[in-house]
């Protein structure tokens, strides 16, 4: 029998390999397994419902006021962008948490297989879930016409689409990556919620009212705020901006420093942490 050893674990190489995709159907399970994790995808499923359902009433309740396609894309995204990050980092902090790490990593001791079917389960789960968004979105379009004397516009571009994903994914992506930098949920659902919501929502207004540097720095340092320029064509503050190349390369830094850098030192420590 040939035999090698990795990460302090004896690997039969004789046994046949596990299919990765069986590997990633079991991480996409076990983000539904437990009781929290169903229920936070049932709240996030009923968040948009009544996100669709209150934009309709605002609607119908106000003639003058008028939404689109996009403008519902924009509404529909952001239960996904509050809650569903969180399976991202369950999916690999309750392995250390609830100690279920001892049974994978005894199951399947190549680490990097396992993290590369997380990252995969995660990654369907979000394309997933954008799926549903657009379906609520599309939906809400056409009862809009029929509720209201306003036309249905379809405005939204295949450039809107294509950034609207892309920063669902980075969110995502962030959120893993944070997870297995910090491996304690507690700790890692708190710093995403701080870098990814609370820090825009008001630390950075307020510092770019006041202060003209945080109009040059901040772009460098959140996604929406370096996407918006590329998705609309004018930064947060309205004002228009011709797209080049440095508003690529703001995108390109914060994607590195928030995905990246935390993935690479977050995929360090799980190869090197003990399992005990």
């Amino acid at each position: 029998m040939s035999t090698t050893t990795t990460s302090g674990s004896t690997i039969d190489l004789s046994r046949p390999a596990i299919p990765f995709s069986r590997e990633v159907r079991v991480e996409l399970r076990k983000m539904f397994d437990t009781r929290g994790g169903l229920w936070l995808f049932i709240i996030t499923g009923g968040l948009l419902l009544l996100a669709m359902v209150l934009t309709l009433l605002v609607l119908a309740l106000n003639d003058d006021v008028t939404i689109t396609a996009s403008g519902f894309s924009q509404i529909m995204t952001i239960p996904l962008s509050i809650l569903l990050p969180v399976f991202a980092i369950l999916s690999v902090s309750s392995e250390w948490s609830q100690r279920t790490h001892l049974t994978t990593f005894s199951l399947q001791p190549h680490r990097g297989r396992v993290i590369g079917a997380k990252f995969a389960a995660v990654t369907l789960l979000a394309l997933g879930t954008l799926v549903l968004a657009a379906v609520f979105g599309a939906l809400g379009n056409v009862l809009y016409g029929m509720l209201t004397d306003h036309d249905v516009v379809w405005n939204l571009t295949g450039k809107e689409l294509l950034w609207t994903v892309v920063l669902q994914l980075a969110f995502f992506w962030m959120a893993f990556a944070f997870a297995m930098l910090l491996l304690n949920t507690p700790a890692a659902v708190a710093s995403f919620y701080v870098v990814a919501l609370i820090l825009p929502l008001v630390a950075y207004p307020i510092l770019m009212a006041l202060f003209g540097w945080a109009r040059d720095l901040l772009p460098w340092l959140d996604f929406n705020y370096a996407a918006t320029p590329l998705i609309a064509g004018e930064d947060v503050m309205g004002n228009s901006v011709d797209v080049g190349a440095l508003e690529y390369l703001r995108f390109a830094f914060t994607f590195c420093l928030w995905v990246v850098v935390p993935g690479v030192l977050g995929y360090l420590r799980v190869q090197r942490t003990e399992v005990k």
